[in-house]
């Protein structure tokens, strides 16, 4: 490697780091509060949100990961076995960031559109099951490269590490339809809950025995209203970047493009970054899971309130 080449890749190395490193830190610091939310609360101590834990851990090693993630594509001298920890491990915890989220949307998709069976799930019966169902298929792709599917020439990078055929069968075959099945279950939801409230409005017009739409009936329609605009959003902002990052780097291994534009780096932090976003914005949406660390700040105010009064007495 001559001197351009490495300046190049130092280069490259910092805008990776300036980027994912602020991103590291929030989505790392995110899931611990709201993990000690869950745990300091004994309410919430049941299987549906054991589930959610296990998404949470799983994002926040994804987190930790994430710096390493965009490192992939760049090409560096590193020993065979140190190239597939730095490849592998880091994409078993994507893939099992994806599947726990799978399993927590359809776990809340079955409590909606069949509550009734909701308890005899086999998720419920077996938890520990469940966890292996999740995290094991993960961790026995992501380890195939460790296996003899590669394409190791000597040079690091993910195209020597993951074979063509592994990057088309993840991105299409894993990758593609777990997001296709979250949106799914979640655009049924939607439509569910849009029919329950044309039966709640009606019951109350039958009730009022009126023909007009009360107030009532129009805050029921602006809350749905809001909770559509919501779930858009968080699926345009979290999952639209890493959906435009996922097939730019097809493009890239179809054209056997051999270095990594600063496009392609910026859209692989963002994209990956904003994805592991989703499971703080639905733990940030339970007050319940939040509310210890509401009360720890609302402690920490009333004692720092005191203080502040003390020494504006002091000095006047």
């Amino acid at each position: 490697m001559d001197f351009d080449d490495s300046y190049v890749l130092l280069s490259e190395e910092q805008l990776i780091y300036i980027i994912t490193i602020p991103l590291s830190t929030s989505i790392i610091l995110a899931n611990l509060v709201i993990i000690l939310g869950i745990s300091w609360n004994r309410q919430l101590h049941n299987t549906p949100n054991y589930f959610f834990l296990s998404l949470l851990v799983a994002d926040l090693c994804t987190g930790m990961a994430l710096p390493f993630i965009p490192l992939m594509g760049l090409n560096r001298h590193l020993s065979f076995s140190s190239c597939l920890v730095a490849h592998v491990f880091p994409n078993f915890l994507f893939l099992a960031f994806l599947f726990n989220l799978v399993m927590v949307h359809y776990e809340r998709y079955i409590c909606i559109i069949d509550p009734l069976h909701y308890n005899n799930l086999w998720m419920h019966r077996s938890f520990p099951l469940t966890l292996l169902v999740v995290w094991t298929p993960a961790l026995l792709y992501a380890a195939l490269p460790a296996f003899g599917w590669n394409n190791w020439t000597g040079c690091c990078s993910y195209k020597r590490v993951f074979p063509n055929a592994f990057i088309f069968l993840e991105v299409y075959g894993l990758v593609l339809p777990a997001i296709l099945a979250i949106a799914a279950m979640t655009g049924h939801v939607l439509w569910i809950t849009r029919g329950q409230l044309k039966d709640i409005c009606r019951l109350h017009r039958s009730v009022e025995r009126g023909s007009q739409a009360s107030d009532q009936e129009h805050k029921l329609n602006l809350r749905y209203t809001r909770c559509v605009v919501a779930v858009s959003l968080t699926f345009l902002a979290c999952w639209v970047p890493y959906l435009i990052y996922m097939h730019v780097s097809i493009a890239l291994v179809v054209s056997d493009s051999k270095r990594s534009s600063t496009t392609h780096i910026v859209l692989s932090c963002t994209g990956i970054g904003s994805m592991a976003v989703v499971p703080i914005v639905l733990g940030l949406a339970n007050r319940q899971y939040t509310e210890p660390a509401l009360k720890l700040l609302q402690k920490l105010r009333g004692r720092c309130r005191p203080r502040t009064q003390a020494s504006e007495e002091a000095t006047v």
